[in-house]
């Protein structure tokens, strides 16, 4: 029987096994901190898709391009001047054949000078891998289908990795060699693996065309490597720079490139150049902080070359910033140029 004031139901109490339980908090925010991510994956897949469908549309290169075949690939190429000894200028990572317009016109006054884009860059056409085997293959197959005898090579940036391993591969068909503002080492440059798979398709072509598209991030990273002593960077510029990532089949040579890393040797390989019967040169901007401050000096004692020449007020894009500074360096290793 059920006494007074008694009810049919006994209340739930802290030993009863039977009693609701109350849901954690820690698993309610996980449960929570899941469903945002869920939404926000599905809303960056969708701006993705609906950026990339947007942003399509391919440019052309400019009209009036010149190409050469070296080995398995059609080169893109520039050339000033029509006398005087041969001078080969080598680009590093992000530039082309036109980061060279405004130093080679000035070396073009008592040379022949010419620039070529590596495989992976500019207007060449793209064809993995992009290693520096293949590259210095390409630059040798350049030398031969333009017949230069004894070229000067400069190499900037990890341009200098592959003048430097043109060098040693066939060191008779170089009359000298500058490394400008590269050590030409592999120093592991690049995005981490884990960024690689992470930046997967369509996130890493919606990425590189936000980059492309924007004028003033192109602007910033150029004043950045450049600095103040740099002409300032209007439309034409901005495109010089953004159209060759803007053209058929570059995306996916952005993102080959990326597997390969940043041209360099290592230090053993690097160092078999202080045996080669030929003049070189260490160039670099004395504020170039892309290197440590010591690089320079690193560099010219590993090849065997004299003290480097450190150009004041200068960071990477020394060619940009100070091209007859540079230019004055170039002739001078020109000068001693080896029969």
């Amino acid at each position: 029987m059920i006494g007074a004031g008694e009810s049919g139901t006994a209340p739930a109490t802290e030993a009863d096994p039977v009693a609701p339980r109350r849901r954690s908090w820690p698993r309610r925010w996980l449960r929570r901190a899941g469903v945002t991510v869920a939404v926000l994956i599905v809303a960056v897949t969708l701006f993705s898709f609906t950026y990339n469908a947007a942003t399509s549309a391919r440019s052309r290169p400019p009209a009036g391009l010149t190409y050469v075949r070296t080995g398995d690939l059609m080169t893109r190429y520039r050339v000033w001047g029509s006398g005087g000894s041969p001078i080969v200028l080598v680009h590093g990572a992000a530039e082309s054949a036109d980061t060279w317009s405004r130093l080679a016109p000035v070396l073009a006054r008592d040379h022949r000078v010419y620039a070529l884009d590596l495989d992976g860059a500019g207007y060449t056409r793209r064809r993995a891998p992009y290693s520096v085997d293949h590259q210095t293959r390409q630059l040798l197959a350049f030398l031969d289908a333009m017949r230069l005898d004894r070229p000067v090579l400069v190499g900037h940036s990890s341009g200098a990795a592959i003048a430097a391993e043109a060098v040693l591969r066939a060191p008779a068909r170089a009359g000298g060699l500058m490394l400008l503002d590269g050590d030409a080492l592999a120093g592991g440059a690049g995005p981490p693996a884990a960024f690689r798979y992470l930046l997967i398709p369509p996130y890493r072509i919606t990425v590189l065309r936000m980059v492309v598209h924007s004028d003033w991030l192109i602007r910033t990273i150029y004043n950045s490597q450049c600095g103040p002593k740099c002409p300032r960077l209007g439309a034409a510029g901005v495109d010089l720079w953004r159209r060759p990532y803007e053209v058929a089949g570059a995306e996916a040579g952005v993102w080959g490139s990326l597997r390969y890393g940043v041209a360099g040797l290592s230090t053993s390989r690097l160092a078999r150049l202080s045996g080669a019967a030929l003049p070189k040169a260490v160039v670099f901007g004395a504020e170039d902080h892309v290197f440590a401050s010591t690089s320079a000096a690193d560099t010219a004692r590993r090849i065997g070359a004299p003290p480097p020449t450190l150009i004041p007020g200068a960071r990477h894009l020394t060619m940009i910033s100070s091209p007859a500074e540079v230019a004055r360096a170039v002739e001078a290793l020109a000068a001693q140029r080896r029969p």
